[in-house]
């Protein structure tokens, strides 16, 4: 089982985000059943199904809160609709909509509030408190569609559609597609949220996790999955993008340079450690038969071929 200090070590986190990680991924996805008790305040389903049929139908035959109602372990049988408008006798008694409550027009603090009594207890909604679409205001409905007329799902699916939604807020990630060397989302080959957990994660941006040490990217590139015998550190520690622009670049390979030799002399150059006042190398420095005026070594992964990890050389050549 993950542990704190584990998570802390590992991503970074604080102690509270790693015990909040840890809750919301060891809890099961099924609720605990609490006994609810209805008072005169509850006007209950079919009440709300006079005036709203088309929504009370879509919610309880095809869309996904369909289980509020048929599921008693959630507690809200006879009263789906008041799980998230809240009680509603006197709305129905006045027909005045101040008296029902409204999650889209909630701040995006009190959408959570309502949304999160349910999904709080799902591993893939245990990031949404400490995610950056929660901190800056981005609730549930304005990516989800709570009723959906005839429809099936709750939120877009198709690559395009969920491309498209991502893209209406993102637009400077939009514009990074536009770049030649880019991950495939112009031609939604790949959707958004293929790498980035839109409900929040441990990892920076979001970034999904398939396992607890792998950022998402592997998920697709396997062949640079490790654990290797000879780890190349930035892999382990700082990631693809210590290397790789993640959206789109003007490099080949996406790298965060022009040519090869530059991204390795990122960290491979003779530079002094400044900022601890002292004139030794910060990083491996390469010998001196590395003339990077020759052709010869001006790229470097003609020799150092294994560059994401070796399990045969040190040096990460083979």
């Amino acid at each position: 089982m993950l542990n704190a200090a584990y998570l802390r070590r590992s991503f970074g986190i604080s102690g509270a985000a790693a015990l909040f990680f840890i809750a919301g991924n060891s809890l099961a996805q099924k609720p605990t059943v609490v006994p609810k008790t209805f008072g005169d305040d509850y006007a209950g389903s079919e009440m709300c199904q006079l005036c709203h049929e088309d929504n009370f139908n879509s919610v309880t035959h095809v869309n996904a809160h369909r289980v509020l109602e048929t599921d008693a372990r959630y507690g809200y049988q006879g009263h789906v609709c008041e799980a998230c408008h809240g009680p509603g006798a006197k709305h129905a008694s006045t027909g005045d909509i101040a008296f029902i409550r409204f999650p889209s027009k909630l701040s995006a603090a009190a959408t959570d509030k309502i949304c999160l009594n349910c999904h709080l207890n799902q591993p893939t909604h245990a990031g949404r408190i400490q995610s950056t679409h929660a901190k800056n205001a981005v609730s549930c409905p304005n990516c989800h569609k709570m009723h959906v007329n005839g429809g099936t799902q709750l939120v877009a699916r198709k690559n395009a559609d969920v491309n498209a939604l991502c893209e209406g807020c993102h637009a400077n990630v939009k514009a990074q597609f536009e770049m030649p060397f880019r991950h495939r989302i112009p031609e939604n080959a790949m959707k958004c949220v293929d790498c980035h957990n839109p409900h929040g994660t441990v990892r920076p941006t979001m970034t999904q996790t398939f396992a607890a040490s792998e950022p998402g990217c592997l998920q697709c590139h396997g062949d640079k999955r490790g654990p290797f015998t000879f780890e190349h550190a930035p892999l382990q520690f700082d990631g693809c993008t210590a290397c790789h622009e993640q959206h789109g670049s003007a490099n080949p390979r996406m790298l965060i340079r022009p040519t090869v030799r530059q991204v390795c002399l990122e960290c491979h150059a003779n530079m002094p450690n400044a900022l601890a006042g002292e004139t030794k190398a910060m990083a491996v420095v390469p010998p001196a038969f590395h003339d990077l005026n020759s052709p010869i070594y001006q790229n470097c992964t003609v020799c150092h071929q294994k560059i994401h990890g070796s399990y045969a050389d040190r040096f990460l050549i083979k």
